[in-house]
């Protein structure tokens, strides 16, 4: 109140001096009076980053070097999983979150892989539920045991074959439960049932590596981004691409869709190198509504939208900064609010889910960054600052839960339904838990839209190699001996037909 009586006041004598000079009124009418800053009215406004104590970080990991663009994290409400470096093969720890701290040299790991890790995801309705894929051309799915691992875990539940190259990209379905998506080198998209182990769809709309995936709220549309250089936006039941755009001036590294608003944003390099974001319409992606840039750093840039508060979140790979906008309905669409800064640079970032943050301290989001140099995984408190210790209703709306929505067949029948909600106001409750049920079968093919998807599929292991090797090995000497067979009984007919010729009833 005292600042607006202040702001009047000085107000008033800028007006007053300018109306003792010469020519006043024509001075008056030219003078602004709008001259005081505008803000915008948002909740959202002062939200604040706050970086948890040391002794509530994760410490002394081996964070894997691989320069694959992908985050090599992810967390839910129970476990982290952080891809690390190792020898023979691919591997990843599984912390539980309780056991911060010093991680010690020797602390177990999921080491199946025969390549090195490139993605993990949990499951969004099995907490204990991970998929990995790899180097080595396989998913895998991994079931933690309660409490942890207390020793090296090498057998996957699950081991998924079907691409032909190395696998850099899994997603779950958000809204039906045991939907896995899957994206390879070979620059195909598989969808695996794991009801049954197999995969049931194909996309095969891509000319290139796929960079990134992303689902709308209900999981009836997938957006792509490719090295290609195109967004499209698919259908991934028919695999029919619904939307494509040529960014033929800039690359699109990233893709997320905005909740419910039908709109998309990328990330991705301007002609002129720089790094930018783009949003567009869904529906029509001849070009985008807007595009902004951002800075002259040539690292990659992840966004993460928290559909609750419609806060978009841009993380830069190889700098510490976070910065984050509000998105809105109406022109122009984006407003930025505040950057969050940290002088370490981060590999990658998980992002804790809604139902696992603390909404006694009006935290909204949470991010888990990965620091490579110091082997460090830090937690950063996104905070709307509240006097008030009771439930903040407008910040916390129903959220997605932990129920699916649909089951695989409901699904791949044409169904779509919108995710089932929960309240945070009494605190995160585990519901009637759902457990994963390995199917048991054994085959030597896997046909998907009338191809075998196993036939170039490369040997997984040394030992697997030496079979080859050596069934190869028998089969030349097979075909060997059959065409030294056949070529004695040529000599044999020749001879035959050449007495024939020579006979005395031919003469």
């Amino acid at each position: 109140m005292k600042l607006e009586c202040r702001n009047n006041a000085a107000r008033e004598r800028i007006s007053e001096t300018v109306a003792h000079q010469p020519g006043s009124r024509r001075r008056m009418k030219t003078i602004p009076m709008s001259w005081r800053p505008q803000y915008r009215s948002s909740k959202f406004r002062n939200v604040y980053g706050k970086v948890a104590n040391r002794e509530h970080c994760f410490d002394g990991i081996p964070i894997t070097k691989n320069v694959h663009d992908n985050h090599f994290c992810a967390v839910n409400a129970r476990f982290l999983a952080i891809v690390t470096e190792s020898a023979g093969g691919g591997s990843f720890l599984v912390i539980p979150l309780e056991q911060t701290g010093r991680i010690e040299p020797n602390y177990p790991k999921v080491c199946g892989h025969q390549g090195n890790v490139l993605d993990i995801k949990w499951n969004p309705f099995i907490e204990n539920i991970i998929a990995s894929c790899s180097e080595d051309t396989s998913v895998r799915i991994w079931e933690i045991p309660e409490g942890g691992l207390k020793r090296n875990m090498t057998e996957a539940v699950l081991e998924l074959y079907g691409h032909s190259r190395r696998v850099g990209l899994v997603e779950w379905h958000p809204t039906t439960n045991n939907i896995l998506f899957s994206a390879g080198y070979d620059y195909k998209v598989l969808i695996w049932n794991l009801d049954i182990g197999e995969p049931v769809k194909m996309i095969d709309c891509h000319a290139d590596v796929i960079l990134c995936m992303s689902f709308n709220a209900d999981g009836s549309l997938l957006a792509t981004t490719c090295k290609d250089k195109r967004l499209r936006v698919v259908e991934p039941r028919s695999g029919r691409v619904l939307q494509e755009a040529s960014c033929k001036n800039h690359r699109v590294n990233r893709v997320v869709f905005l909740g419910s608003t039908k709109r998309l944003l990328t990330t991705g390099v301007s002609r002129w190198n720089t790094r930018q974001i783009a949003l567009w319409d869904q529906e029509d992606l001849s070009m985008p509504l807007i595009e902004e840039e951002i800075d002259g750093l040539s690292g990659l840039l992840f966004p993460f939208y928290d559909a609750d508060t419609h806060m978009l979140y841009l993380a830069g790979k190889g700098d510490g900064n976070i910065r984050y906008y509000e998105i809105g309905s109406e022109k122009p669409y984006l407003s930025y609010l505040m950057e969050f800064r940290s002088p370490a640079p981060q590999k990658g970032l998980g992002v804790m889910p809604k139902h696992g943050l603390d909404v006694s301290a009006c935290e909204v989001f949470r991010f888990y960054k990965l620091v490579t140099l110091k082997g460090l995984i830090e937690p950063i408190s996104m905070i709307v600052p509240r006097r008030s210790e009771t439930y903040q209703e407008d910040i916390y709306p129903m959220t997605p839960g932990t129920e699916p929505a649909l089951t695989p067949d409901e699904w791949l029948s044409g169904m779509n339904r919108d995710p089932i909600l929960m309240s945070l106001k009494e605190g995160y409750k585990k519901t009637s838990r759902i457990v994963f049920k390995a199917p048991a079968r054994e085959k030597k093919s896997v046909v998907v839209n009338g191809i075998d998807l196993l036939e170039n599929v490369p040997p997984r292991t040394e030992n697997e190699l030496l079979r080859m090797f050596f069934r190869q090995q028998d089969e030349i000497r097979r075909l060997k001996d059959e065409l030294s067979q056949k070529d004695i009984r040529i000599r044999q007919l020749q001879l035959e037909l050449k007495n024939l010729r020579n006979s005395p009833k031919n003469n």
